[in-house]
Parts: structure tokens; sequence; C-alpha cells
């Protein structure tokens, strides 16, 4: 295994700081969630998910699922900056990228899922082009024999920022509505047919985002 990057005391003190602000203002926002019984009702030996996720969606969708998750996260520094951030919403880093470690990275997702515990990925991440969906979620979704289950939110008062995700931050009080998908089998007969539905995948992603803007401001169902 690779050891995780040190840092250096001004870094820690920042990440705990960053933690300390975004449970102030998380616990502000006022969170409709639909969709999720499903999966909070499920028997512990029953099948667990791949979660897709928009990068630029990741601050309001990690705060609101809050359940031991795994995530793939960079082996860089600034990976290990986001591991110990996400640390504190109950999930745990995955190490590895598209461009580094992703084969490992990979392996041990597929090993996290078949040992009962969900994984989180952001399709386009790390780097983008955004809503660009990248087949990685598909290939170990088809691996772990999991189903795939989107994950979109809908924010009406946010600060967004201009990196290339559009990085979403709700503001103080904002309503904040997160839909859970219907999950999704693959049942392709290999992994280069699974990873040939990116485009597939992408418009259930584009069309969830459209119902769940029509949900904001309803009242949350299960």
């Amino acid at each position: 295994m690779t050891s995780a990057p040190s840092l250096d005391w001004r870094t820690r003190v920042a990440i705990r700081l960053g933690t300390w602000v975004l449970y102030a203002l998380g616990s502000t926002w006022r969170v409709q969630v639909h969709g999720r019984q499903a999966l909070l009702d499920r028997a512990p030996d029953a099948s667990r998910v791949v979660l897709t996720l928009w990068h630029g969606q990741m601050l309001p969708l990690l705060w609101a699922h809050r359940q031991p998750t795994g995530v793939i996260i960079s082996e860089h520094k600034d990976g290990e900056i986001i591991a110990r951030i996400v640390e504190t919403f109950g999930f745990f880093g995955v190490r590895g990228s598209s461009s580094r470690g992703g084969t490992r990275a990979l392996l041990e997702a597929v090993q996290v899922l078949k040992r009962g515990a969900d994984m989180a990925i952001t399709p386009d991440g790390p780097r983008g082009p955004r809503y660009r969906f990248a087949p990685g979620a598909l290939v170990l979704a088809h691996r772990a024999g999991a189903p795939v289950v989107s994950l979109v939110a809908h924010v009406n008062r946010k600060w967004q920022l201009r990196s290339w995700d559009g990085f979403e931050i709700p503001k103080p009080f904002a309503r904040v509505t997160i839909e859970y998908g219907e999950p999704v089998m693959l049942s392709d007969p290999d992994v280069r047919a699974a990873a040939a539905r990116t485009e597939e995948f992408a418009q259930r992603m584009r069309e969830a985002l459209a119902r769940v803007e029509a949900l904001a401001g309803q009242p949350a169902r299960a």
C-alpha cells in the first residue's frame, strides 16, 4: 500500500478550521431527500451500490449522505487534504485516480463493495470536462456486480466557483434538494460493453438533474 503524504501543521490547522466552517454552514441548510429510503432499508447482506455524482456538487451531496462510503481520491497532496475532510463526514478514501494508481484503486474499490460498503465516484472528475461521464464507475459496477445509483442535487441559493466543475457551495439557510436514482444493474456480457454505455448514464444524470429541479420545494418523499 502507498503511504499517505504527510501534511505540515499549517495545512492540518487549515483543514480543522475548514471542517468547522463546513459543519457550521451545513447545519443551516434545509435539506430534502428523495429516493434514499430503499438504500437505508437494505439488509446487511444486500448488494452495495456505486453512487455517481458530479464533481461540482460534491459538497451538498457529501453533507447530505454522511454514511460509511468509499470515495476514490487522488494520491497527490491535495488528495490527502480531501481525504481528511471527507473522513469527518463518515467517508473513507480509496487512493488512486485515472492518471495515477488507477488500476490498484479499481481493484480495492471492488473489494470495498464486496465487503459491504457503497462506493461514490465523480464520473467527470478529477479534472473534467464538466458533466463528461468517464467509464470508471461502469467498469467498477460491472466487475463488482453492483448496481449504479445516480445522486444529484439542486441548491436554490449558492456560491458557484469559476472552476472547471462550477463547484457549488450552498449559502446559509439554502434549500438543498437531493435525489437518489433508481438502481441500475449492468447486465452487459463483458466490461467493454458496460464501459461503452457512458452517454446513456450521462443522460440519466441529466434527466435526474431536471427531476430534482422540479422536486425542489415539494415535501420530501422516501
